[in-house]
């Protein structure tokens, strides 16, 4: 009988433990945002400017418009490419393969503001906090061409 009352007490404290561990995870969980959550900040953009003008502009027009084979940067075609995907994938693309002629050369912080200016040019909100500069947390940020619907919070 205490044989039966010890086992049963161990599956209780057993499902419990799983059950904590679960909530646990679930809070240590990275939560995914948009980039309508103001993720980089007004002082990153305007730097992101600066560097967009000395490392990207001649390729892709000082209105982001794209020339040529350089695709656009703001706007339409680019939101409709890039909607669902994040700034991490973006942020490996333009580690990867920019500027053209010497792919690979620009630092993170040079990527990370200049993506800073990209989300602003298209009139995404700044936030308090600057953009990060690794690839791994920039994935936890989505691109949404469209703001969001996440229920009526007032």
């Amino acid at each position: 009988m205490k044989a039966k009352i010890a086992a049963g007490a161990m599956a209780g404290f057993a499902a419990i433990c799983l059950a904590y561990a679960g909530l646990c995870a679930q809070e240590a969980a990275p939560q995914e945002r948009s980039v309508w959550d103001g993720v980089y900040t007004a002082g990153q953009a305007d730097a992101g400017h600066q560097l967009y003008h000395q490392q990207c502009e001649s390729c892709h027009g000082d209105t982001l418009e794209g020339r040529d084979e350089a695709p656009a940067l703001a706007g339409i075609d680019f939101l409709s490419n890039w909607n669902g995907l994040t700034l991490g994938d973006l942020f490996e693309r333009i580690r990867k393969t920019m500027p053209k002629n010497k792919p690979g050369t620009l630092t993170h912080e040079t990527i990370t503001g200049v993506l800073a200016y990209m989300l602003s040019f298209n009139r995404f909100p700044a936030g308090r906090t600057e953009l990060p500069q690794q690839a791994e947390q920039l994935r936890q940020i989505r691109i949404d061409e469209t703001k969001p619907d996440r229920g009526n919070k007032k």
